[in-house]
């Protein structure tokens, strides 16, 4: 018997200095490494994503996107409030009693980013003028200088979410066991980006199974010009929909790494222009 309890104390410890698995790190994102990285919360990432693809939608330049997240981060930070100043609510903190919509399509970033860029386009030589100007001359706010300390951070995510510096969105989670949600993405892509078709962003999705999990895969065609900034999009809103892999180019997002960033595909190189999500 006290042979038996020496055992069983043993064991007792042996298993009390066994190292636990860490807990993974909350949900997150991030683009870019280094020196220029920018630490984003997930809501931000996504709406990120949804200015960048609306640019996209548009065949706005990168300099329209800049001033965009200029006055999304100085308004909300780039979260989607439902208060503000008086009557402002939304990404770029837009006034119903001011002529930019109900508040409900406001709260919508689709619809208060494709207002944003409606605005924008009437600014005369807004690709040209300082970002900050650019930015006041829309938002009318009382205070037009606030968005100039925004310029440098505006402009390191308009390179990484419109693609300029390709694969540098990444965003972390535990992914479900389920499949994904493909059929709300894809209805959302078209809704960010526009119709699927020859004359789209996207031209055209087909789903398959994956050869690793036999997960149903989305194969989502893009304008390679564009290519980039839907991986981004996909990746961003990953956690809405369940996706736990995107793959682009040579290169592949896993969910519950993804705070390494993308990484070399071992796998088979993806079509130039097709984009793997599941």
């Amino acid at each position: 018997m006290l042979v038996l309890l020496a055992v069983g104390a043993g064991y007792l410890v042996y298993r009390g200095i066994q190292r636990v698995p860490p807990p993974p790190p909350p949900p997150g994102c991030q683009t870019g490494t280094g020196v220029t990285a920018i630490g984003l919360e997930t809501d931000q990432a996504e709406i990120a994503a949804t200015i960048a693809g609306i640019a996209a939608r548009r065949h706005l330049p990168p300099r329209a996107v800049t001033i965009a997240y200029a006055a999304a981060l100085q308004e909300s930070q780039l979260h989607n409030l439902h208060y503000g100043d008086r009557d402002s609510v939304g990404v770029f903190q837009q006034r119903p009693s001011q002529g930019w919509g109900t508040t409900a399509e406001i709260e919508d970033p689709i619809y208060a980013t494709t207002r944003f860029f409606a605005a924008l386009a009437k600014v005369r030589n807004y690709t040209k003028i300082p970002i900050e100007v650019a930015a006041q001359d829309v938002q009318r706010s009382a205070d037009g200088y606030a968005y100039e300390q925004w310029v440098a951070t505006a402009t390191l995510l308009t390179n990484y979410f419109t693609g300029s510096w390709p694969h540098g969105v990444s965003c972390w989670y535990t992914p479900p066991q389920a499949s994904a949600d493909l059929t709300a993405a894809v209805r959302e892509l078209a809704l960010t980006f526009g119709p699927l078709g020859e004359k789209g962003v996207v031209v055209g999705v087909t789903t398959d199974r994956s050869a690793k999990n036999k997960k149903r895969e989305a194969v989502v065609q893009v304008k390679r010009s564009s290519a980039w900034t839907v991986a981004g999009w996909l990746v961003a809103h990953a956690r809405e929909y369940g996706l736990s892999q995107v793959r682009y180019a040579g290169y592949e997002w896993t969910a519950a790494d993804g705070s390494m960033g993308w990484q070399p595909d071992s796998g088979p190189r993806s079509v130039q222009g097709s984009i793997v999500a599941g």
